[in-house]
């Protein structure tokens, strides 16, 4: 099976908006539909506690016709408008379909940030994690939180198979960005952060591009916007990840990013694995 993931950054921007930008990112839509991948895994759709309106859903059924879609978005008490998850898969899969709350802290088990998908042999899930903020204000919420995660992927994982993927904003190792030592107490780049996503993976989960491509150097999911050379420069982080339980690691066939051309902020990365 193929799958990919991406960090949209505004689902609505990407299929509806008139800007340089959301012509960038439509051709990035356009190469996943030429991927055919059997899930589509999305995040920071940023769409109203409504979900999609009927203009992005046909627009979104012209791209991908054979397709259903199901999504998580913000709701109160969170902010509206913000972050927000959705899936789409192939027609002729039937999966079981959960937004599930991990009693996270704050607002974060309104904020849209997880769906799972139960297929009878596995689970395949995508979150977006909570971002510890610019002065660090949500690092406390967000060590909880990753700890939470952890016990929910730990449980699926007891259950079936679990393949999971998103928007971690967390930089695990030193390799997985471009300036280490510029960024030592920078949000996705704290010792906290890392730390919370060794204990992830130490509860039996694999870092499948890790697994496949080992201390490759260089090799990135995102770049800052504000920075206009950052993708020119490779100044990235890689902070997309699809991980897999440790006892299928040896059925993952590619883990790789997509190239998504001079568009800056996530690329999406793709999972092909044997099923």
């Amino acid at each position: 099976m193929v799958f990919v993931s991406w960090n949209i950054d505004s689902l609505n921007a990407a299929l509806t908006g008139a800007s340089a930008r959301a012509e960038l990112t439509r051709k990035v839509i356009d190469t996943i539909v030429e991927i055919d991948p059997d899930v589509i895994a999305l995040q920071e759709t940023k769409l109203p506690s409504t979900g999609p309106t009927k203009k992005h859903l046909a627009i979104l059924k012209e791209k991908f016709p054979d397709y259903e879609i199901v999504w998580n978005c913000s709701v109160e008490p969170a902010r509206k408008g913000y972050a927000g998850t959705m899936f789409l898969y192939k027609n002729n899969l039937k999966p079981e379909v959960s937004c599930p709350k991990i009693g996270a802290p704050g607002t974060m088990d309104y904020e849209g940030r997880i769906i799972t998908l139960e297929f009878p042999d596995f689970y395949l899930t995508q979150v977006y994690t909570p971002n510890a903020g610019e002065k660090l204000e949500r690092l406390g919420e967000r060590q909880i939180w990753d700890i939470k995660y952890a016990d929910y992927l730990e449980k699926l994982d007891k259950e079936k198979y679990v393949v999971a993927t998103g928007d971690f904003n967390v930089a695990h190792r030193e390799i997985d960005l471009a300036h280490p030592d510029r960024n030592r107490n920078t949000a996705g780049f704290t010792d906290e952060e890392r730390e919370g996503f060794t204990n992830l993976l130490k509860r039996g989960f694999t870092d499948t591009f890790r697994y496949l491509h080992g201390d490759v150097t260089g090799v990135y999911t995102w770049w800052a916007q504000r920075a206009r050379t950052s993708k020119i420069n490779n100044s990235g982080w890689r902070i997309d990840y699809w991980l897999v339980s440790d006892r299928i690691a040896d059925r993952v066939i590619r883990s790789e990013m997509i190239d998504s051309g001079p568009r800056q902020d996530h690329t999406p990365i793709l999972l092909e694995i044997d099923l």
